[in-house]
């Protein structure tokens, strides 16, 4: 399914409907560097557009996570606690954050597509 974009460098992909995987971007952490923690949101948490749900700590700075839509998280990515660096490795694919449940789908048609993020980064 296609990847949306935020302005806060977070990148969101459908799985269906109402799931979807959330990370963040290569622009971030080519930004951030080496990270080394990801403090993860709460399993459970609803969370509205915009909201900080986490942390990205690397070895030059620390960045907020921001939830790209409204919804609830519903599963966080184990391997990643377990390997920060999967951030850096593969941010948009193994490097994934955490799952949510999409509150109102209409907030995706807000973000960036892949072109757009693009152009917004350089």
């Amino acid at each position: 399914m296609t990847m949306k974009f935020t302005t806060d460098h977070v990148w969101i992909q459908a799985l269906d409907a109402t799931t979807a995987k959330v990370g963040i971007t290569v622009h971030a952490q080519d930004a951030l560097g080496d990270v080394v923690f990801i403090e993860f949101p709460v399993v459970g948490t609803a969370y509205n557009m915009g909201d900080v749900c986490g942390v990205v700590e690397s070895v030059k700075a620390a960045a907020d996570i921001f939830i790209p839509v409204s919804g609830m998280v519903t599963e966080l990515n184990e391997a990643l606690r377990a390997e920060p660096g999967l951030a850096n490795i593969d941010p948009l694919d193994a490097g994934w954050c955490f799952k949510m449940r999409i509150a109102d789908a209409a907030q995706l048609d807000t973000l960036m597509d892949t072109a757009a993020y693009q152009a917004f980064c350089a």
